[in-house]
């Protein structure tokens, strides 16, 4: 697909403190555009509330970051609209009910109406419903999902995605909109370590492609920008070690999402 220009992240003395104490607090670093960028570390170290505050989804509280040349925290709503959500708990879920081809039908209706310029308005809803397709397709491809690969190809449920397979969804979905920065939650979490490797090889591709990533993950690839975090006191987790979507929708909440 066409590559964007990937955007520059920087944070410096980046944190976010809400009434139950700080949910990462202290972090900087800097990634050049187009960098592979993983947020390491244990489940509720405030690993999905920081790539929800370098987004612009969360307002942080302490310190500042830039990402593509806006400063954070104040520009959350610019931020917005160059950056994409993959699949995060509690905010950018697939939904197991729907099909694969539903999701992409509603993706592209979401692109047709809000992702094009005004003077794409005045094209013919045909050529405007061609050229949201041809966006999916090529969404699709950066991601590696072959649907003719699937059970029952876009007929298949999310409630019957392989891990990996869910993961390549969620990554598509949010290339429609042709992101320079794309975040992408628990991406180790679940896979098998041949999976995992082709989940990294994704991420990968798309950050030489152009595109910055950041991505969650409990152990970081060599050759990634790794920035860490460390958890709070009281961090509650699942029995299976994952953050609770209870404690992502507080954090949310507490933190005031944009």
């Amino acid at each position: 697909m066409d590559s964007p220009h990937g955007a520059a992240l920087s944070a410096e003395d980046f944190g976010l403190e809400g009434p139950r104490g700080w949910a990462f607090q202290g972090v900087g670093f800097r990634a050049a555009p187009g960098s592979l960028v993983a947020v390491e570390g244990p489940s509720g170290s405030g690993r999905t509330c920081l790539l929800l505050a370098l987004t612009g989804r969360m307002r942080a509280t302490s310190g500042h970051a830039e990402v593509g040349g806006e400063r954070l925290p104040g520009r959350l709503a610019a931020v917005r609209r160059f950056s994409a959500l993959g699949p995060v708990p509690g905010v950018s879920e697939l939904d197991p009910s729907l099909t694969v081809a539903e999701h992409l039908r509603e993706r592209a209706l979401l692109q047709r109406l809000f992702g094009t310029s005004p003077r794409a308005l005045l094209r013919s809803r045909a050529t405007r419903a061609a050229a949201a397709k041809a966006r999916v397709d090529t969404a699709l491809e950066a991601a590696g999902l072959d649907l003719a690969a699937l059970p029952k190809a876009e007929r298949t449920s999310v409630r019957d995605l392989e891990r990996l397979e869910a993961l390549r969804l969620s990554v598509a979905l949010a290339l429609t909109s042709r992101p320079r920065l794309l975040a992408v939650d628990d991406t180790d979490l679940k896979l098998s370590p041949a999976d995992r490797a082709q989940a990294w090889e994704l991420l990968r591709a798309l950050a030489d492609g152009g595109t910055t990533v950041l991505a969650v993950c409990s152990e970081a690839p060599e050759d990634a920008l790794t920035v860490r975090t460390r958890p709070s006191a009281g961090a509650r987790t699942d029995a299976d070690g994952t953050t609770t979507e209870k404690e992502t929708a507080d954090a949310i909440a507490e933190a005031g999402r944009a």
